[in-house]
């Protein structure tokens, strides 16, 4: 299996497209493997000219899983009384050591919910490997905007079943309340994506630390106002997972930013929208 040693740990990645093209690094979210993107999604990046380059976050799927630090109490987490394990910048210098040991040089930077704050924090660390960044469905500091409708967060906090069939189901209906009036679930790539989780490497405590550095890493924007690159910003305005004032919060603290609106979207990249998110984010690489 194809993996890095960066940043003290393991990181397993995967490549599809041209190598000559314009690098891309795609950021999953949380508790989110690779087997999250949908097979067709990455290959109309490719046919966009991307050369796309995937991978687990640490503490899931084929990753290091950092089981030594420790399952974080959430109520302590939130009142600060316990240190989150690690931050998101911790998570951001790994994708950037990950493009150093590809020798990608700078790329452009895309995530998806966690993976877009994790994208943030990429470009303002590491503004030498950026090339552009888009955001989707994301937040630049998800304790003051974005947060979760009540629904939404219980589902978040809810922990998933250790039976097959029953983690099954609240995947499904986990889905169905994230995904927007408009956008259907296709449950059948949700079940395949699903059991791919769960075969490859799912880490309930690794998610949990992932949320830990979420919760408890800064307000990005202040430090995005000095990001200078190309930016797109993308929400669905029916997201009640991460709500649609994290998109406009972090397209008003990006000085060069795009913000796209999507009536009756939630949390998700539905199929429809792919080839119309996917002009977005080429878009924007023409700007670099």
């Amino acid at each position: 299996m194809p993996k890095a040693p960066v940043n003290g740990i393991e990181i397993y990645y995967e490549q599809r497209g041209n190598a000559g093209d314009p690098a891309l690094l795609l950021i999953a979210g949380l508790g989110a493997q690779i087997t999250g993107w949908a097979d067709g999604f990455l290959t109309q990046l490719v046919d966009a000219g991307f050369f796309v380059t995937t991978y687990d976050n640490r503490d899931v799927g084929y990753s290091t899983w950092l089981t030594d630090l420790g399952l974080p109490d959430a109520g302590q987490i939130l009142t600060g009384e316990q240190k989150s394990p690690y931050l998101l910048t911790d998570m951001a210098r790994d994708g950037a050591e990950l493009v150093r040991f590809l020798g990608l040089g700078p790329v452009h930077v895309v995530g998806v919910s966690m993976g877009g704050m994790v994208a943030q924090q990429f470009a303002i660390d590491h503004p030498d490997l950026t090339r552009t960044l888009t955001s989707i469905m994301s937040t630049p500091h998800a304790n003051e905007v974005g947060q979760p409708t009540p629904e939404a967060m219980t589902m978040l906090l809810t922990p998933r079943s250790d039976e097959f069939e029953a983690f099954m189901v609240q995947e499904i209906e986990a889905w169905r309340l994230t995904s927007g009036p408009d956008y259907p679930i296709d449950e059948a790539w949700v079940r395949q994506q699903a059991e791919a989780s769960w075969t490859r490497g799912r880490n309930p405590e690794g998610v949990m630390r992932q949320m830990a550095a979420i919760v408890q890493s800064p307000d990005r924007r202040p430090l995005l106002a000095n990001v200078h690159v190309p930016a797109m910003v993308l929400h669905g305005e029916s997201d009640p997972l991460v709500t649609i004032s994290g998109g406009e919060a972090t397209a008003a603290a990006l000085p060069n930013a795009t913000f796209v609106r999507y009536p009756g979207l939630g949390h998700s990249v539905p199929e429809e929208l792919w080839s119309e998110m996917i002009g977005r984010i080429y878009e924007v690489s023409q700007r670099a």
